[in-house]
């Protein structure tokens, strides 16, 4: 008889289960989330759940430990594999499994670990993921005895993307990061099937990401890439974070596109096929791309950070295309609606193919502004979202300024806007700043500095 089982409180975030093995999070946690989604999806008519898992040490033994729970319920599993997390994505859209659990620890050190789920009709997340918690609480799960079996879906995961690429005599030439993520296998297979040069840095994979950590938020990571497009004269550089649901890029001068740039980009694209569509981004992202996709005539929405967050509001607003500064960019176009770095590249690809221009001239002109990168520094997981509470309360007081607090808070005033946000996936503050001087963004600098001291809270903005 399956006992009840009492998940870590801290795990259970808002858009994904994901904690710190042998600390938080533990095989026995994984194989209690197999009886308690298991149990979730069937009481829910469905019959068969993809998994598959990243690089980390850890994946493989969560892997059995979660499969072992899903079969006990009677449900089916098919394995999908080692492979990145859009793969997981593709094999639940296209074999129409009733839903998917992919296990990774995405951007996080090596050590963390945690898992992202899914039905066929969308994400798991908020108090959903609290309703699996509870069936695991009070034992109550439905029994049987489930079929599982391995399957195979790169060959045809490959075809579905290479298919997207537009066709041209001109050849560009590609560096790829992988990052030691679990985009490796998958990468190599792809650019055979891409028409033009391509270079692979880190496409091994390794759990402990021995060459730099899988996060293409943070420029130091994006530095081999950068020496790579400069000494082989590329045309632009791409890059994935540890389970290739984000995507980071570089232009063939080196430097960094940020993807609130690429998605004002690619919404140029969109919004020629689906005039006035919605257009979603979240708090993070640069007034610059709001302005533009209105210019454009998109409807622009700002929505909470959080890549199941911002599914959702896809979903409900029928948007072609959402994304997020971090990376996580949605296309429900010509695509599935799911976060795909490798199609986004391909996508990327295709306007650089399309417009016959550099990466830097697509780009030139974009309103230039001032901003910081993410700012992320650690505070304690208890407290994070009180001190976000109290910073919105002191800035409440405080006259001639916008806010905008449905993630957090953003803070408009004469000088540009600045963000204050608590992570859902860390125990992290995030911080960033635009304006369109170098003067202007320090006031801003300052100003959320002095309010930070204020709750005893030091920030380095050189890190």
């Amino acid at each position: 008889m399956q006992k009840s089982h009492q998940f870590s409180p801290v795990i259970l975030r808002e858009y994904d289960i994901r904690g710190q093995i042998g600390k938080n999070l533990f095989p026995d946690d994984a194989y209690a989330l197999g009886l308690s989604f298991g149990t979730y999806i069937k009481r829910k008519g469905g019959d068969r759940i993809c998994v598959g898992y990243d690089g980390r040490k850890s994946s493989v033994n969560l892997k059995e430990a979660l499969i072992k729970g899903i079969g006990e319920t009677g449900i089916n599993v098919d394995i999908v594999g080692l492979g990145p997390s859009p793969m997981l994505y593709f094999a639940v859209k296209d074999r129409m499994c009733s839903a998917g659990i992919m296990i990774t620890g995405s951007h996080n050190p090596p050590d963390y670990n945690g898992f992202k789920m899914l039905t066929l009709k969308g994400p798991v997340f908020g108090q959903e993921i609290q309703k699996i918690g509870e069936i695991a609480a009070k034992g109550d799960y439905v029994l049987g005895n489930g079929k599982i079996r391995e399957i195979d879906v790169k060959d045809n995961y490959i075809k579905r993307l290479s298919k997207s690429l537009s066709p041209s005599s001109k050849k560009l030439k590609i560096a790829w990061d992988a990052g030691n993520g679990a985009a490796g296998e998958v990468l190599r297979m792809l650019v055979k099937k891409i028409p033009h040069e391509h270079i692979l840095l880190f496409d091994e994979i390794d759990g402990n990401f021995p060459n730099h950590h899988p996060d293409p938020t943070v420029d130091k990571n994006l530095e081999d890439l950068q020496k790579a497009v400069i000494e082989n004269g590329c045309d632009i550089g791409i890059a994935f974070d540890g389970d290739a649901d984000r995507i980071g890029v570089v232009d063939e001068k080196g430097s960094i596109i940020r993807c609130d740039i690429m998605i004002a980009l690619y919404a140029e694209e969109v919004l020629n096929m689906y005039e006035g569509a919605p257009i979603i981004g979240d708090v993070k992202c640069s007034q610059v791309m709001y302005d533009r996709i209105s210019a454009l005539g998109g409807n622009v929405i700002m929505w909470n950070t959080g890549h199941s967050l911002i599914k959702s509001k896809m979903i409900e607003e029928h948007a072609p295309l959402a994304g997020e500064l971090s990376g996580h960019i949605f296309f429900n176009d010509k695509f599935y609606g799911f976060d795909d770095a490798l199609y986004n590249a391909i996508r990327l690809i295709n306007i650089m193919i399309n417009k016959d221009k550099k990466l830097s001239e697509i780009t030139s002109d974009i309103p230039k502004v001032f901003n910081t990168p993410e700012i992320r520094f650690e505070v304690e997981e208890d407290k994070k979202f009180d001190i976000v509470d109290k910073i919105k309360e002191k800035v409440r007081k405080i006259d001639d300024l916008s806010i905008n607090d449905i993630d957090g808070i953003r803070v408009s005033n004469q000088y540009g806007w600045w963000l204050l946000r608590a992570s859902n996936t860390q125990n992290v503050l995030v911080v960033r700043a635009e304006a369109n001087n170098k003067n202007n963004l320090q006031i801003l600098k300052e100003q959320i500095t002095k309010l930070l001291a204020s709750e005893n809270i030091y920030i380095n903005w050189e890190e």
